[in-house]
């Protein structure tokens, strides 16, 4: 089991930058890539951007919404891993979710994992 917890959302106006931090915990050795998630109203939900952790260590894929705007990171030795935005829009306004997904192995398929989310709100 993994455990996600989000935290660092908020109101910001547009053009305004906002970090996001997302704490790992749990059985971590099997997780290939955690990032990050959005669901706006009435909107299914998106990827934002991920990182690689065991293949490709470090990548990065991001959402072309996105991209050259936010930067993913991770912290090994804490276990977490934010997402710094900047030059938000309003339509980046939505719950952002902290997503990890595990490497399928002989005895279990692979999983993903969810936070709770945390709400990003862009207004002026």
């Amino acid at each position: 089991q993994v455990q996600l917890v989000e935290s660092g959302g908020g109101l910001v106006q547009p053009g305004g930058s906002l970090s996001l931090s997302c704490a790992a915990s749990g059985t971590l050795y099997n997780v290939d890539r955690i990032g990050w998630y959005r669901q706006a109203p009435g909107k299914q939900r998106e990827l934002v951007a991920t990182i690689g952790i065991i293949h490709s260590p470090g990548s990065t894929n991001y959402a072309g919404a996105v991209q050259g705007r936010f930067i993913i990171s991770r912290d090994d030795a804490k276990n977490t891993v934010t997402l710094q935005m900047n030059s938000l829009k309003p339509e980046d306004a939505a719950v952002y979710y902290c997503n990890a997904k595990t490497l399928r192995t002989v005895v279990a398929p692979s999983q993903d994992y969810w936070g709770q989310g945390t709400q990003v709100t862009v207004s002026s």
